[in-house]
Protein backbone atom coordinates (compact mmCIF):
# COMPACT_ATOMS: atom_id res chain seq x y z
CA UNK A 1 0.00 0.00 0.00
CA UNK A 2 3.05 2.38 0.67
CA UNK A 3 3.79 2.18 -3.07
CA UNK A 4 1.43 4.92 -4.14
CA UNK A 5 2.18 7.05 -1.32
CA UNK A 6 6.17 6.85 -2.95
CA UNK A 7 4.98 7.78 -6.04
CA UNK A 8 3.21 10.89 -4.77
CA UNK A 9 5.87 11.78 -2.84
CA UNK A 10 8.45 11.04 -6.70
CA UNK A 11 5.92 13.47 -8.66
CA UNK A 12 5.74 16.51 -5.95
CA UNK A 13 9.68 16.01 -5.44
CA UNK A 14 9.76 16.47 -9.36
CA UNK A 15 7.52 19.08 -9.79
CA UNK A 16 8.86 20.83 -6.81
CA UNK A 17 11.96 20.97 -8.90
CA UNK A 18 10.70 21.98 -11.90
CA UNK A 19 9.56 25.15 -10.50
CA UNK A 20 12.82 25.49 -8.83
CA UNK A 21 14.02 25.24 -11.97
CA UNK A 22 12.11 27.34 -13.88
CA UNK A 23 12.63 30.04 -11.48
CA UNK A 24 16.25 30.19 -11.71
CA UNK A 25 17.44 31.28 -15.08
CA UNK A 26 20.30 28.84 -15.41
CA UNK A 27 18.22 25.93 -14.90
CA UNK A 28 19.51 24.35 -11.85
CA UNK A 29 18.51 24.56 -8.12
CA UNK A 30 20.01 27.34 -5.58
CA UNK A 31 19.75 24.69 -2.60
CA UNK A 32 21.96 21.91 -4.64
CA UNK A 33 25.35 24.20 -3.80
CA UNK A 34 27.42 22.52 -6.02
CA UNK A 35 31.05 24.34 -7.26
CA UNK A 36 33.06 23.09 -9.95
CA UNK A 37 36.15 24.21 -11.15
CA UNK A 38 37.87 23.02 -14.36
CA UNK A 39 41.94 23.78 -14.34
CA UNK A 40 43.42 22.81 -17.76
CA UNK A 41 46.88 20.87 -17.24
CA UNK A 42 49.55 22.44 -19.79
CA UNK A 43 52.12 20.27 -20.88
CA UNK A 44 55.57 22.15 -20.97
CA UNK A 45 55.88 23.26 -24.45
CA UNK A 46 52.62 25.16 -23.80
CA UNK A 47 53.04 26.70 -20.25
CA UNK A 48 56.16 27.84 -21.20
CA UNK A 49 54.58 30.97 -23.94
CA UNK A 50 55.02 33.74 -22.04
CA UNK A 51 52.56 35.98 -21.07
CA UNK A 52 53.17 39.33 -23.15
CA UNK A 53 51.92 42.59 -23.66
CA UNK A 54 48.82 42.62 -26.20
CA UNK A 55 50.51 44.57 -28.80
CA UNK A 56 53.49 42.00 -28.61
CA UNK A 57 51.18 39.22 -28.16
CA UNK A 58 48.95 40.23 -31.60
CA UNK A 59 52.35 40.94 -33.61
CA UNK A 60 53.64 37.65 -32.64
CA UNK A 61 49.98 36.25 -34.05
CA UNK A 62 50.53 37.82 -37.38
CA UNK A 63 53.79 36.55 -38.08
CA UNK A 64 53.17 32.90 -36.62
CA UNK A 65 50.23 33.06 -39.81
CA UNK A 66 52.29 34.18 -42.09
CA UNK A 67 55.48 32.42 -41.48
CA UNK A 68 54.81 29.51 -38.91
CA UNK A 69 57.29 29.81 -36.24
CA UNK A 70 58.46 33.17 -36.43
CA UNK A 71 56.24 34.79 -33.73
CA UNK A 72 57.19 31.57 -31.83
CA UNK A 73 61.09 32.14 -31.83
CA UNK A 74 60.59 36.37 -30.96
CA UNK A 75 58.12 35.43 -28.05
CA UNK A 76 61.42 33.08 -26.68
CA UNK A 77 62.94 36.14 -26.88
CA UNK A 78 60.25 38.31 -24.55
CA UNK A 79 60.94 35.37 -21.81
CA UNK A 80 64.44 37.15 -21.67
CA UNK A 81 63.31 40.53 -21.33
CA UNK A 82 61.52 39.47 -18.18
CA UNK A 83 58.03 38.29 -19.70
CA UNK A 84 56.84 35.40 -17.02
CA UNK A 85 55.34 32.15 -17.75
CA UNK A 86 53.62 28.78 -16.02
CA UNK A 87 56.64 27.74 -15.52
CA UNK A 88 57.87 29.46 -12.46
CA UNK A 89 60.24 26.59 -11.23
CA UNK A 90 62.49 26.21 -14.79
CA UNK A 91 65.44 28.40 -14.80
CA UNK A 92 64.75 31.67 -17.46
CA UNK A 93 67.12 29.56 -20.42
CA UNK A 94 64.77 26.44 -19.93
CA UNK A 95 61.88 27.81 -21.00
CA UNK A 96 63.55 30.53 -23.68
CA UNK A 97 65.23 27.00 -25.09
CA UNK A 98 61.70 25.04 -24.65
CA UNK A 99 60.30 28.15 -26.85
CA UNK A 100 62.82 28.10 -29.58
CA UNK A 101 62.07 24.20 -29.37
CA UNK A 102 58.91 25.29 -30.23
CA UNK A 103 59.13 27.45 -33.22
CA UNK A 104 61.39 24.90 -34.79
CA UNK A 105 58.78 22.06 -34.52
CA UNK A 106 56.26 24.52 -35.71
CA UNK A 107 58.85 24.89 -39.16
CA UNK A 108 59.73 21.70 -39.35
CA UNK A 109 56.33 20.60 -39.22
CA UNK A 110 55.13 23.03 -41.45
CA UNK A 111 55.10 21.38 -44.68
CA UNK A 112 52.63 18.97 -43.80
CA UNK A 113 50.60 21.78 -42.52
CA UNK A 114 50.75 20.71 -38.92
CA UNK A 115 53.40 23.30 -37.93
CA UNK A 116 51.47 25.79 -39.72
CA UNK A 117 48.05 24.97 -37.83
CA UNK A 118 50.06 24.62 -34.39
CA UNK A 119 51.39 27.79 -35.25
CA UNK A 120 48.26 29.43 -35.58
CA UNK A 121 46.93 28.09 -32.30
CA UNK A 122 50.50 28.66 -30.83
CA UNK A 123 49.85 32.81 -31.42
CA UNK A 124 45.79 32.53 -30.66
CA UNK A 125 47.25 30.90 -27.14
CA UNK A 126 49.65 34.11 -26.70
CA UNK A 127 46.76 36.92 -27.29
CA UNK A 128 44.35 34.76 -25.00
CA UNK A 129 47.16 35.21 -22.14
CA UNK A 130 48.04 38.73 -23.15
CA UNK A 131 44.03 39.38 -22.30
CA UNK A 132 44.27 37.46 -19.25
CA UNK A 133 47.08 38.99 -17.76
CA UNK A 134 45.22 42.40 -18.64
CA UNK A 135 42.36 41.84 -17.05
CA UNK A 136 44.70 40.71 -13.75
CA UNK A 137 46.74 43.54 -13.56
CA UNK A 138 43.40 46.31 -14.07
CA UNK A 139 41.71 44.78 -11.63
CA UNK A 140 38.65 43.93 -13.85
CA UNK A 141 36.65 40.65 -13.52
CA UNK A 142 37.54 37.98 -15.85
CA UNK A 143 34.82 36.67 -18.31
CA UNK A 144 36.00 34.52 -20.22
Amino acid sequence: MEHPHKEGETAAAAAAAATAAAADPRGASSSSGVVVQVREKKGPLRAAIPYMPFPVAVICLFLNTFVPGLGTFVSAFTVLCGARTDLPDRHICCVFWLNIAAALIQILTAIVMVGWIMSIFWGMDMVILAISQGYKEQGIPQQL
